[in-house]
Parts: structure tokens; sequence; C-alpha cells
């Protein structure tokens, strides 16, 4: 009996902490299957979950006024201040914050502009996780529209997620599989790129593939890094650049930077860091 009740206590506590993430498979408890809903059985359509509404969204790429503006490109050491002894960002609201394990957003940021995109999911529950920014949010749209067309479906899977989610994503990977392996497969709170608001794990209607470097190796996944730069978005763990990312490659974790950027970054074949800096994160 007492072991049932342990059991039934790492099972809650397990559902609470994975309302989303790329960090979902590495428990290797969920797969990376998260509560979610297949496409098949997911309830009726809704804003947000209609089938048919990529069919109106245009899929031109769509530039916003602000990436009209010519890019500043400003040196990682000009974006980062220490505030209570952690290196902490102080342009979280760019769309090219870099924000990874030596770059922490504020305590207490939370995005102004949360918006849900009018995309597919593959589960039916409201919840944080299907919102971004407005512009990455209508960029995903048109890339998703544009996926459509070419005969391929996507499935936005794991968007915002708040500093109080990643908190308790990273305990539960700290209880289960200990530190180090938080370390590597988690990011700390407040040094993860879902709380910016600016990133979106895509995925196929296969769930096996779902949240898996084998995503990388379906239509989707293969469409997906062909053309995600047009629409304002780059792969921002790829594979190989792990000493600079800090992250496992990820073909799943799209990252909003604008078009410009992301279209310079992906033709150059660096990273997010590399494209400010030409150097590991600092």
């Amino acid at each position: 009996m007492k072991k049932n009740r342990m059991g039934m206590a790492l099972a809650a506590l397990l559902s609470a902490a994975l309302i989303g993430g790329c960090e979902a498979p590495s428990l290797g408890i969920l797969d990376g299957k998260e509560g979610q809903t297949p496409p098949s059985t997911a309830a009726d359509p809704t804003p947000g979950n209609d089938p048919s509404a990529s069919e109106t969204t245009s899929a031109t790429p769509q530039e916003s006024d602000d990436e009209k503006k010519p890019v500043n490109r400003p040196t990682l050491e000009e974006t980062i201040q220490t505030v209570d002894g952690v290196p902490t960002v102080t342009n979280p609201d760019e769309y090219h914050v870099i924000v990874n394990k030596q770059r922490s957003l504020p305590a207490d940021y939370i995005p102004a502009d949360l918006v849900e995109p009018n995309v597919l999911f593959p589960y039916a529950d409201k919840v944080e996780k299907r919102k971004l920014r407005e512009a990455p949010a209508k960029a995903l749209e048109s890339l998703f529209a544009h996926a459509k067309q070419d005969g391929i479906e996507l499935y936005a899977v794991s968007g915002y997620r708040s500093y109080r989610t990643q908190k308790s994503l990273y305990d539960t990977y700290v209880k289960t599989q200990g530190e180090a392996h938080a370390a590597a497969f988690s990011a700390v709170p407040g040094k993860s790129e879902h709380q910016t608001g600016l990133a979106m794990d895509v995925s196929g209607a296969d769930s096996v593939t779902r949240l898996e470097q084998s995503f990388a190796d379906t239509p989707e996944g293969q469409w997906l890094e062909k053309n995600c730069a047009q629409h304002g978005f780059i792969i921002r763990y790829p594979k190989g650049k792990e000493d600079i990312t800090g992250y496992a490659y990820e073909p799943w974790h799209l990252r909003y930077v604008g078009q410009e950027i992301a279209e310079e970054i992906t033709s150059k074949g660096i990273t997010l860091e590399e494209y400010f800096s030409n150097s590991s994160p600092s």
C-alpha cells in the first residue's frame, strides 16, 4: 500500500510538472507524450485548434514593422547585467534576446503580448503552453499555412512556459532523476527560452517522433528545417553546436528571431550566440 501511495504521488507530481516542453522525453517515463490528446481523438475544433484555420492564413511571410528596422547587433556583453548575483539579460522584450544557461531572464518577466496562435494543437486543453508573443504567433500561422499548402501537417506542442511552470518541471527532474540529469536536460528556472514567448516546439501528426530527435528524419522535420527561416524562425539547438548552445540537438524547437536574422543564421549554419558574438555564450 505504501508503494502504491508513493507511485500515485510521483504520477501526480509528473502530471503537474510536465505541462509541456522540450525536456519531457529525457525523463524516459512519458516518452515526450505528456497528457496529449491524439489528433484523431481531440475535442471538436475550436479557435486555435481548427483544422481549416490554416487555409485562411496567408502563407506569405509577413515582416512586422519591428523587423523592417535595421537590426542592431549588440554584443553579448552589452545585453547582460548582474542582478542579485545572477547574470540577467537587459533586453528581454527583443526578438533576438539570447537566453541560455549563462544568461537569465529577469525573475519576474512575463511577456505582455501573449496570444494563442490559430494553428493545430495535438491536445484540447486550454493551457499556457499554447501561447506565444503576438509577432511569433502570426509568423507561426503563416508557417503552418505554408506547410499545409505543401502537403505537410504540423502541430504546435509547447510554447510559452512561465517561471513557475519551469520551476515545477526542473524540480521534478531533480527529484526523479538527480541534479546532474536535471542540469543536462532541463533549463534552470529563468533560463528557459520558453519563458520569452518566442519559442514553440513543433511536431507532425506522429506522436512517436514528437519531441524526439528522430523528428528530423520525418517529412515534417525536413520541411521545417528547410522553410522555417523565411517565416522568421530558426532551429535554435542545431546538431553539432551543443558546446555553444549548451543543449542537445532539438529539431522540433523553433525560436522566433525575425526573418532577416533567421535567414542569415540558417544560411551560415550558425547559432544565435554565434550571430552576435562568433563565440560561445559568455
